[in-house]
């Protein structure tokens, strides 16, 4: 804890007893945690800020804290070249972010990094590096890290600590770990796990004032040059899951890296495509429905379920309605390891596959990576296994503990789960199971719809804790090894089963009656090859795959290679899956790029745009606010709908609500008011005075004789009320040009 010291300087508050010497991170962690409880006992942010202020005058008394440099040859992304703490990184408040690319809980901090980034830039003296500590052998590889950070849009530098040495010098113990380092590169702060949004502002702000203040703070550029600016646009990027609708012949892709869905024929003819290019939470119907990096998919009929996994949603595309709905979720990441309460009101985190199923009355199976378990959403009333019922809508845990294990149970609550990723049903006897693609334990498990029992099928090993038994291995049961297998497909007529063996690069096949797994597919090496055979074909982290055409065909999303390919496993031959479309469609699937690339083709607003300070609105944290804008054009005039007419949410001014990413939308008719929703008001605003910005431009024209731009920016201030609030607010921005 803290004393208030005798003698007052320029801190009033010093830590009790004196500061042992401390090198490693471990030291900061007791020196720290002085400082951790005092917080937790204030409740004011100008106390909070003095305690750190105070902390951070005691801490730069010591000299033995800074810190090693980064090795010489170390691999660098997102930069002009190799950084250094003492020449580059020298006068920056600098942020490591300890991680690796196949940790959920690594992914769940990236929102709090870019918004982090879009309030403090390298000029303002914050410099964000990922320092990519490797667990799995696959993800050492700078190919395969440079396709992660294209993947979770990472915009900040990114080194390669191949062999740990930087982990190990500091004794980081676990993923992720954030480490906030002085102007000097020496150690300020570490922060251990997901979920220290507040703590993270708070540590950076004071840090950035209390070294400006002492003149340390540098605004140099520290020469950042993003990998993605230099790749061309692709049809497909990073698709994670497949699915087929075996009636029908169509097919569901998760196309992740566009943040949308595509529904094609089984000869590629695109039929739908929602969502994209660039990321948002949005329903409504198909051209305007929006997501976050969906994964898992599922189509029956005229219906796709989707896991919008970085929305922490799950919803469903009404094909033949032509809407988007969400069926569980709130859109902010939950911690809830029970559910219970119905869909939209129930907070879930990192849904990464779905499987349609029946228990009693039609379930959804959700893949719940975030929390390690197995979620059921009844789409009708039902039972759970031991009679439990459990009304329509309702989304509630079905296995798993939420402990990141690898422990197979009689009892489903009882059992471990470790970020399970893939998931299909075999739903008639003898099995009537869930299969499972446990990531983290790299094996596959069964899930009985009977009992709940979990069991084990491949991979890893009898020790439950072991999150490490993993290889590229062909026997039986506990001999088999995977390495991070993301997918699973059932083919029922064959009693086989088929893995998406993401890190080795291979699509292997378990006999059920057997528990034989052997490699089917891929030369366990990255690549794009096609033939002559299924193992002299190669993959890149192949992430989803479904059986097709009555067990003769197995699609398969070749995530990193940006491909869906097929497997004929009759004739043992691999092919590319053709997608193509009408003109309109094809031209969407030509310039779909990224989020950002998307927002950077949109005209600026001119400096002779309206301004429009709207009066207030009272809202409450966790409503909806729901935008109407409303625009008149001038007598005589018409929209040219051929014009680049839109509207934007820009990041700049909306970061505490939009965590820095920009919302967009074409304008292409002005009878009606268009509706907008936002999101929902977080809990702790990061801003004093929250003010939602929306800017408009659109062109019009008089009689075909005169056309003319009219663009407008809106200031909607919030006022935001100390309690909580459900449902939605809708503020109507209506202005006369």
């Amino acid at each position: 804890m803290f004393v208030e010291s005798a003698e007052y300087q320029l801190c009033d508050v010093v830590v009790v007893g004196a500061m042992a010497s401390c090198s490693k991170l471990t030291d900061i962690f007791s020196i720290q945690s002085q400082l951790d409880c005092a917080l937790d006992d204030s409740t004011t942010e100008e106390e909070k800020e003095r305690l750190v202020h105070q902390y951070l005058c005691e801490i730069d008394k010591k000299e033995d804290l800074i810190i090693p440099d980064f090795e010489d040859g170390l691999e660098w992304l997102n930069t002009d070249g190799p950084l250094s703490l003492r020449k580059e990184l020298s006068g920056k408040v600098v942020v490591l972010d300890f991680f690796t690319y196949c940790c959920i809980n690594c992914m769940h901090i990236l929102p709090d990094l870019h918004l982090l980034e879009q309030s403090y830039s390298a000029e303002c003296g914050l410099v964000v590096v990922g320092v990519h500590s490797a667990k799995f052998p696959n993800e050492k590889i700078l190919h395969n890290i440079r396709s992660a950070v294209l993947r979770y849009d990472i915009t900040h530098p990114v080194v390669n600590d191949t062999d740990a040495l930087l982990w190990q010098e500091l004794e980081v113990s676990c993923w992720p770990t954030l480490v906030l380092l002085g102007p000097r590169g020496n150690l300020l702060f570490s922060l251990v796990g997901e979920g220290h949004r507040e703590r993270l502002f708070l540590f950076t702000a004071v840090a950035l004032k209390h070294y400006k203040s002492q003149e340390l703070i540098k605004d140099h550029d520290v020469g950042i040059r993003l990998y993605r600016d230099s790749l061309p646009p692709s049809i497909l990027s990073f698709p994670g899951k497949i699915s087929m609708d075996p009636s029908s012949k169509r097919l569901a892709i998760a196309d992740t890296g566009h943040h949308r869905v595509l529904v094609v024929s089984n000869t590629g003819q695109v039929l739908h495509s929602i969502g994209g290019p660039s990321s948002g939470r949005r329903n409504g119907n198909l051209s305007e429905a929006q997501f976050n990096s969906p994964q898992g998919v599922f189509i029956k009929g005229d219906t796709v379920y989707v896991a919008d996994t970085e929305n922490h949603l799950v919803r469903k595309i009404d094909l033949s309605e032509g809407i988007v709905s969400t069926l569980a979720g709130t859109g902010l990441q939950g911690t809830d390891k029970e559910g219970g309460e119905l869909g939209p009101q129930q907070p879930i985190s990192s849904p990464w596959d779905v499987t349609l199923g029946n228990t009693g009355g039609d379930v959804l199976w959700i893949a719940m990576a975030g929390t390690h378990q197995i979620w059921a959403l009844f789409l009708e009333d039902g039972k759970l296994p031991k009679g439990r019922d459990c009304k329509k809508g309702t989304c509630v845990r079905f296995a798993g503990s939420g402990n990141e294990e690898n422990r197979n149970n009689a009892y489903p609550h009882k059992a471990g789960l470790a970020q399970p990723s893939g998931l299909a049903l075999a739903p008639t006897e003898p099995l009537e199971c869930l299969f499972i693609a446990d990531s983290e334990s790299s094996t596959i498990r069964s899930l009985s719809l009977k009992d709940g029992a979990v069991k084990h099928v491949v991979g890893g090993e009898r020790d439950p804790m072991n999150l490490f038994a993993f290889g590229d291995v062909d026997g039986k049961g506990i001999d088999a090894k995977l390495q991070h297998p993301l997918g699973v497909s059932w083919d029922e007529g064959g009693g086989l089963l088929y893995v998406a063996d993401s890190y080795n690069h291979k699509i292997k096949v378990v006999d059920l009656k057997t528990k034989q797994c052997r490699s089917l597919a891929g030369t366990g090496q990255a690549g794009n090859g096609i033939g002559p055979g299924f193992l002299e074909s190669s993959f890149n982290e192949p992430g989803g795959l479904c059986v097709g055409e009555g067990g003769k065909l197995l699609y398969v999303a070749d995530t990193n290679n940006h491909h869906i390919k097929v497997l004929d496993l009759e004739t043992k031959t691999v092919s590319l899956f053709p997608i193509v479309g009408k003109p309109e469609v094809d031209a969407i699937l030509r310039n779909a790029t990224s989020s950002t690339a998307a927002v950077k083709k949109l005209p600026k607003l001119p400096k002779s745009a309206t301004i429009r300070k709207m009066e207030s609105v009272r809202v409450s944290a966790g409503q909806s606010v729901n935008l109407l804008l409303d625009m008149t054009l001038p007598t005589g005039t018409e929209l040219t709908k051929e014009a680049p007419n839109y509207w934007s949410l820009p990041a700049e001014g909306n970061e505490w609500l939009l965590d820095g990413k920009a919302m967009t939308g074409s304008i292409g008719d002005l009878s009606k008011p268009i509706p907008i929703p936002v999101s929902r008001i977080p809990t702790v605003p990061a801003s004093a005075d929250p003010t939602l910005r929306l800017d408009a431009l659109v062109y019009c024209c008089l009689n075909d004789k005169a056309c003319m731009m009219k663009a407008v920016s809106f200031r909607q201030p919030l006022l935001i009320g100390s309690t909580s609030g459900k449902g939605s607010v809708s503020v109507t921005l209506q202005h006369v040009f």
